[in-house]
């Protein structure tokens, strides 16, 4: 009788191991969905940055607007006749000047300086 039942239980593990460790087996399966679920998200956040590129490359062909501000943001450019003001906040300390360790350089006399030329 005993014989009978550890022949039993040996039946019931080896059966059981291709459902819980084999090919297609529930470990392996748990393993596929976490990654499924990791691919959809990464798959989703492209997706949003393929909108936005299409957003941003009917801007460019329809209009101005997008290359104007491009440019102003990234290459700092201007228009003619505007004019730049840059508003610092109020909690920024000015950088320090620190003395520099080489030696300076003696002032050239004042017979050799020659005084500066402007042309138009």
């Amino acid at each position: 009788m005993r014989l009978l039942l550890l022949v039993l239980v040996a039946l019931a593990g080896l059966i059981q191991y291709p459902l819980w460790m084999g090919r297609g087996g529930w470990l392996s399966v748990w393993d596929m969905q976490e990654h499924v679920a990791s691919q959809r998200s990464i798959n989703d956040g492209l997706r949003a940055r393929n909108v936005a590129l299409l957003a941003e490359i009917d801007d460019l062909r329809t209009g101005t607007e997008a290359a104007e501000e491009r440019a102003r943001a990234e290459l700092g450019m201007m228009r003619q006749g505007e004019l730049f003001v840059q508003v610092l906040p109020l909690d920024v300390k000015p950088p320090e000047i620190k003395p520099s360790t080489k030696p300076q350089r003696p002032a050239a006399p004042a017979s050799t300086v020659k005084p500066a030329t402007y042309t138009r």
